[in-house]
């Protein structure tokens, strides 16, 4: 297993050990311990420039996955990358009461769960599916803690 965490902004303090600590045991519990992943941690005026290059879509987000796929074949163990904007997360966690690390987990969950084929967008029963597994998953590294009703992960 090869977790790249990769923190590019400078604008509020992250813990990349943990959050890699984190990703690795999402891993193991989603049967991937043999995948690779990264994460790239930005600020909002990174994640916007990312945002326009590859959706068109000229606003900032939270989080960004891109699949290494050919065909819709993983290429080697290599899952992808994901983008989260810290800036982002830090309104987010606020909003949903959480730590900034919750949601800077819930927001890796999210978008390693896109990387593995899962998307809301298809269906509310796509939905539901990957809210539950965000949950299962989350509660693996803090247990018994659940944001607000405003949180739609």
């Amino acid at each position: 297993m090869d977790v790249q965490i990769q923190n590019d902004q400078n604008v509020l303090k992250v813990d990349p050990k943990r959050l890699k600590s984190h990703a690795e045991k999402f891993l193991r519990a989603l049967g991937r311990q043999d995948d690779e992943l990264s994460v790239l941690l930005v600020d909002d005026a990174t994640i916007q420039k990312l945002n326009q290059q590859h959706r068109d879509i000229d606003v900032a987000t939270d989080v960004l996955s891109f699949p290494q796929m050919d065909d819709d074949e993983f290429i080697s163990h290599m899952l992808g990358d994901v983008v989260i904007s810290v800036e982002t997360a830090e309104r987010q966690a606020a909003e949903h009461r959480l730590s900034l690390e919750q949601e800077l987990v819930l927001l890796l969950l999210h978008g390693l769960l896109h990387l593995m084929g899962y998307d809301h967008e298809k269906s509310p029963e796509e939905e539901q599916v990957m809210k539950e597994k965000t949950w299962e998953l989350f509660s693996l590294v803090f247990p018994g803690q659940t944001p607000s009703d405003a949180c739609d992960y």
